[in-house]
């Protein structure tokens, strides 16, 4: 019994770590030289910015959901026509969801590290490609 309550302490620990870290990263939505804004639109035509991770894989551009919030990635799938800011241009993009042989490599190629992976609670990933409009 005293097993399982050090387990379930452990446990409740992580998941309050993993929603600390999810909250920070949303809030703050760090941007850098390797990051863009995408800008979605919803069912009631609201769009919303998010801060993202620009991926370069084969000549493309791609996006990942990388993190458990994801209502940015839902909104594409349902509206992939999504406007993109990268260094100050913005440009209108097609979202296109990326699966199979294309999933795989662009995950290869833009691996995650085992601490970031750990931080986010291992949410499965997904991505985008964006497709210049």
């Amino acid at each position: 019994m005293k097993a399982f309550k050090i387990l379930a302490i452990v446990l409740c620990v992580y998941i309050g770590i993993v929603a600390a870290f999810e909250t920070l990263i949303g809030v703050m939505q760090p941007a850098s030289d390797d990051t863009l804004v995408i800008t979605t639109t919803d069912a009631d035509g609201n769009s919303s910015e998010r801060v993202l991770a620009r991926l370069d894989s084969g000549g493309k551009l791609y996006v990942a959901a990388n993190h458990w919030p994801r209502a940015w990635y839902s909104q594409a799938l349902e509206n992939p026509n999504v406007i993109i800011d990268s260094k100050g241009q913005k440009s209108a993009y097609q979202a296109v969801p990326v699966s199979g042989e294309e999933h795989d490599r662009v995950n290869a190629e833009n691996a995650t590290g085992i601490i970031f992976r750990t931080l986010t609670g291992f949410p499965p990933r997904k991505f985008l490609r964006l497709d210049p409009s």
